[in-house]
Parts: C-alpha cells; sequence; structure tokens
C-alpha cells in the first residue's frame, strides 16, 4: 500500500516548505521523480473516444440529405467535417452569434443532446420553406431569430430527428423528441460546464449556400452503449444507400409490362385446327358472365373488365381486382 500522511505530518511538511527548510525542486529532483498532471475532463483523455459513432453519422447524412431536399425541394449536399470531444462550456463558446439550438431527448438512454444551426442555414432553411431561390440575404446586423423562423426551423430538426433515429437502428432503437429551441447559449444546459461533449460539425450546402449544423452528444448519455459500438457489431443496415431504393422504386414504375384482354376461348382438337381455313367460324366458350373481360398483366389474371369504345380506340373498363383465388374482389 501506498505510504499516507496523516494530519500532523502534512502539517510539519507545509510548515517547513513555508519556513524554507525543505526546497521542493531539490526534493523533486533528487527523487528523480516529477509531477504528472492529469485533467479528468480534457479532451485529449481517451475516455470521450467513442468508436465507430461516425458511422452512425454517415448513415444520417445519407437519410438526411434526401429528407431536406424533399422538404426544401432544392439540392442539398453533405460534408462531414469532423468529430471532436469538448467540455461543455468550452464547445458553447465555439458557437456562433445567432445560432439555433434545438434540444432533444433520446429515449431510452438517459440526458439530452443538442444540433447548433449558424445563421446562413436558418436562414436559407425558412426562405425555401417559404417558396424563395434558396439565396436568402443575410442580415448584417446579426439579428436573432424570429418566433416564426424558428417555428420553420422546427419542421428541418424534427425531420433530422427521425432519420436520426433510423441511423441509431442497427445499433439500438431510440426516440428522439424536440425538447425545446434555443438562441441564447447561457439558456442552454444539458450537462454540467465541466462534462464531456462529443460534437460532429457537417457542412450542409443548399443550391449555393453553405451552413454549418453541429451535434453536440453527451459523453455520458452514449457510455452505456459506447461497448457495443466498440464490439465492431455489424453495420450492414446502415450500408443501404437510400437512394438506390428509390432509384429503384422510380424505375420499376417506368417499367413496360404486357397486358391483354380475353374475349374467350374454345377448345378444338388439333386435327380441326390444322384444317382451318379462311371464312371458318370458331366459337367460343360461354362465359358465366358474357359481359366480364378477363384482363392479364404479364400473362397473370389481375382484372376484370368491359369492353367498350374511347376516343375512337377500342378499351377495356376496369370493374374489379382478381384475388389469388380467381374471384373477383
Amino acid at each position: 500500500m501506498e505510504n499516507i500522511l496523516s494530519k500532523e505530518e502534512i502539517e510539519a511538511l507545509l510548515s517547513a516548505v513555508f519556513e524554507g527548510r525543505i526546497d521542493p525542486e531539490k526534493e523533486l529532483a533528487r527523487e528523480g521523480g516529477g509531477i504528472t498532471n492529469y485533467n479528468l475532463f480534457s479532451s485529449d483523455s481517451s475516455k470521450g473516444h467513442v468508436p465507430n459513432l461516425d458511422i452512425i453519422y454517415d448513415s444520417f447524412i445519407r437519410y438526411n440529405r434526401i429528407s431536406m431536399s424533399n422538404r426544401l425541394r432544392k439540392i442539398v449536399e453533405f460534408r462531414k467535417i469532423g468529430a471532436r470531444v469538448f467540455k461543455f462550456d468550452d464547445f458553447l463558446q465555439t458557437l456562433p452569434t445567432p445560432v439555433c439550438m434545438a434540444i432533444y431527448k433520446i429515449d431510452p438512454l438517459k440526458g439530452a443532446a443538442l444540433i447548433a444551426m449558424d445563421s446562413p442555414l436558418v436562414f436559407t432553411v425558412v426562405d425555401s420553406i417559404l417558396g424563395g431561390t434558396g439565396k436568402p440575404k443575410i442580415p448584417e446586423n446579426n439579428r436573432i431569430f424570429t418566433s416564426i423562423e424558428l417555428r420553420l426551423v422546427e419542421k428541418i430538426i424534427k425531420d433530422a430527428l427521425l432519420d436520426m433515429e433510423k441511423a441509431w437502428a442497427p445499433l439500438t432503437a431510440t426516440r428522439m423528441s424536440l425538447l425545446k429551441t434555443e438562441v441564447n447559449p447561457r439558456m442552454v444546459n444539458i450537462v454540467p460546464p465541466e462534462y464531456q461533449v462529443i460534437t460532429m460539425a457537417l457542412e450542409i450546402q443548399v443550391e449555393a449556400t453553405i451552413g454549418n449544423m453541429v451535434f453536440a452528444l453527451p459523453y455520458m448519455t452514449i457510455e452505456p452503449i459506447r461497448d457495443k459500438l466498440k464490439s465492431g457489431m455489424q453495420f450492414d443496415q446502415m450500408a443501404i444507400d437510400p437512394k438506390w431504393s428509390f432509384r429503384l422504386s422510380a424505375e420499376l414504375i417506368e417499367a413496360p409490362l404486357e397486358i391483354s384482354v380475353e374475349m374467350g376461348g374454345a377448345n378444338i382438337s388439333l386435327a380441326a385446327l390444322l384444317n382451318l381455313a379462311p371464312g371458318d367460324t370458331i366459337m367460343l366458350n360461354d362465359r358465366p358472365n358474357q359481359n366480364e373481360l378477363l384482363v392479364r398483366v404479364g400473362g397473370i389474371d389481375k382484372f376484370i373488365g368491359i369492353a367498350g369504345v374511347r376516343g375512337g380506340n377500342k378499351a377495356v373498363k376496369i370493374n374489379g381486382l382478381l384475388n389469388k383465388g380467381g374471384a373477383s374482389e
């Protein structure tokens, strides 16, 4: 066990130092030792490193690129700037002015997390949602955002939280809910100032305007599932590009299909078929309902309809859908 000084010994040692009878520097040099400073909250500590967390953000980018493009009706591109670890108080000091901050809860994990958006991104989102060109005039006086602007930005934030749920799904099921939006960093206190937060900065380009979005996730929130990330679990589901499924759906919709309408049928012998000549008549079998025609799609019985004429062309009006048993619905 290490030797622990008693209260009397500590007081005697301090008195000797103050009176000059002991020079601490000479004592340390004679012992060949030194003092090693260690900051439990330093961003250089390996405690703040969370392996594979960037994979979640890669998946989020793939989802949110589509969501934001659809919401703004403009082409949106993302670029991952990088992850850093800060003390929460130091992180707040890095935020620009003005800034829109969204505090959200990640159930069932403890604590809250933060999304920060700078003014170019906020004004671009507001302009695009209201039908503008996506090239807003950024106010020069650095005014704070209005309540109407914040309500419009909430649409983008809620889309982002839904996409983040999808990105987290292969790791753990979560439900992310927006708690509030804030513009004053002093009013944000998701963790004590000295606690670590893991940040991820994203650069977002909407048309010709570039803005920034930063995620801040407290280490205490991610710690319970850190081992899952560290274990090298499979992220196959994250590797699926949502764009591919949209392109596939679009191509399938445009794929050509053969459609045919059966007027009736008849059974004849091969000899009768070989002896057919121009002008011969083939009597079709009676149908339960002579008005109903069978419509095949790709060679599969699919619909029933009624023959008619539309625009001078022969046509079929679809009356019902055939189920797997062949009965109409």
